[in-house]
């Protein structure tokens, strides 16, 4: 059965600089425009890397700003300064 990690931004600016950082890092993700909501799914496992996003928007950037955008999310967490992964785990 397939294992789908996923997150769910609010579709604004501040999500389209995560939905481009994630992109490059997860070239196997699938990305889903819907209205006013962008979804990011893979296999298993997802990953945001600080430094990515960091490039992306032109500043420092603290992993959990991004929480402010998140609709919904699915896998387990793993979070530390520089990253935030959802993966489902066998």
């Amino acid at each position: 059965m397939s294992q789908l990690a996923f997150i769910v931004f609010q579709d604004n600016d501040n999500a389209r600089y995560l939905v481009e950082a994630m992109a490059e890092d997860n070239p196997h993700a699938e990305v889903q425009y819907h209205p006013a909501m962008i979804r990011i799914q893979a296999e298993k496992r997802l990953v945001i890397n600080r430094a990515t996003v960091e490039e992306k928007i032109g500043r420092e950037w603290d992993v959990q700003e991004m929480l402010l955008d998140v609709i919904s999310i699915g896998g387990n967490v793993d979070e530390d300064d520089d990253h935030f992964i959802l993966e489902w785990k066998n």
